[in-house]
């Protein structure tokens, strides 16, 4: 895994690849739009996996960079899977300097969940506590 390499700069992200895996690949968001996806983007903190020249890896996180993050879009592209990849990914975002010592970083998943584990996310202690305003299209 020596030619893997993590970026968070965003001129180098493949936007036409992450927008395909996401709206034919994923569960999460299936459909969204390219125009969509583009200002997700730009509003977010990107974090790209390459092999070379060649994006095989992305996630991004909604922050306000003090009290809390949303981690999401995270993938590896399905040829690449199996080699440490997402691990070292998460890794990556966890570790990053502007999302430490915030009071709530979340995700959601519904089948990675003995991957994030692995870096301290646990299942929510209250979800009575929770609530949630969704889009009448998702």
């Amino acid at each position: 895994m020596t030619d893997f390499r993590i970026t968070t700069n965003r001129d180098e992200l493949d936007i036409h690849l992450i927008q395909t895996f996401l709206t034919t690949e994923s569960y999460w968001a299936r459909g969204v739009s390219f125009k969509d996806v583009e200002k997700a983007m730009s509003n977010s903190l990107c974090f790209g996996g390459f092999i070379g020249t060649s994006q095989i890896a992305f996630a991004r996180v909604v922050s306000d960079f003090t009290m809390f993050a949303y981690f999401r879009d995270m993938f590896v592209l399905k040829e690449h899977r199996g080699h440490g990849y997402g691990k070292a990914l998460v890794q990556s975002v966890v570790n990053h300097p502007e999302l430490q010592g915030l009071q709530c970083f979340m995700l959601g998943t519904d089948d990675a969940h003995g991957l994030y584990k692995q870096y301290g996310f646990v299942s929510y202690p209250s979800p009575e506590r929770l609530m949630l305003l969704a889009s009448k299209d998702a």
